[in-house]
């Protein structure tokens, strides 16, 4: 088993941050702090495999799980990925069962699927079937198209579960960004997903950005809740250091500063 299996399997919620440019210490600091999992953001993020190579290597030996986001479910890059080592793939802006088939297939060898036999770091070993096994698959419903064909994709034989990205889920819906938290038919798509998801046996993740966020979630029953990204908790940290040292100054920001 992967160290995100193993964690979910010890655990009805896991928490992860977030990672989207290059970095030297991020991961390694989400890993300090007890976090379960880091995710690398090759869809949003400035990474490329390349990096993510790099990144993954350095938590070789430190107690963190590992994923990857992928802007779909094309099989080389979900490889490259694999072979250096991510125990899972999280692909975006799955619409069809057919799409969510094809990132399975992508993680398999033949002839269940098309991936091409290569890793990258001698530890991962040589066994396919085991290789296999590691990998963890989930897919993004970010859309109405893709929340339409929830049923659908959450049948697909070999997905591991399902991740939410409520922005995107509410923009798709009409609503305003501002809205992805607190419209009432976008939380009841969010459940939805939640409830239709765990139904079928799959894990249910969520892209929550805040911890007061990330609780709420954990209580309508997601289990992999992403948290922060590092930017986010070094922008917060920042703050909190520069509020405390300017503590008690007649202007601490500023006029238009954001400590006031």
């Amino acid at each position: 088993m992967s160290r995100l299996q193993d964690a979910l399997a010890a655990s009805d919620q896991i928490w992860g941050g977030w990672v989207v440019g290059p970095t030297i210490i991020g991961p390694e600091e989400f890993a300090q702090a007890g976090y379960d999992y880091v995710g690398f953001d090759v869809q949003h993020g400035y990474l490329d495999d390349a990096d993510v190579a790099l990144l993954l290597r350095r938590l070789e030996h430190l107690p963190i799980a590992t994923a990857v986001r992928l802007p779909s479910a094309a099989p080389a890059p979900i490889g490259r990925v694999l072979d250096a080592g991510a125990d899972a793939v999280i692909i975006a802006m799955v619409e069809t069962a057919e799409q969510a088939a094809a990132a399975v297939a992508a993680t398999r060898y033949a002839p269940a699927g098309v991936r091409s036999f290569g890793p990258l770091r001698a530890s991962l070993g040589h066994d396919t079937a085991a290789l296999e096994a590691a990998v963890s698959v989930y897919v993004m419903i970010e859309t109405a198209r893709g929340l339409a064909a929830l049923d659908e994709i959450c049948a697909v034989p070999g997905l591991t579960g399902i991740y939410l990205g409520p922005a995107d889920l509410a923009i798709s819906m009409g609503h305003r960004l501002s809205d992805a938290w607190t419209h009432p038919d976008v939380h009841a798509a969010m459940a939805e997903i939640q409830t239709t998801a765990a139904a079928a046996g799959l894990v249910t993740g969520i892209h929550a950005g805040t911890g007061q966020l990330g609780k709420a979630m954990a209580e309508m029953g997601f289990r992999m809740i992403t948290l922060a990204s590092e930017s986010q908790a070094l922008r917060r940290g920042a703050a909190a250091h520069l509020a405390e040292a300017t503590a008690g100054s007649a202007d601490p920001a500023g006029p238009d500063g954001y400590l006031q």
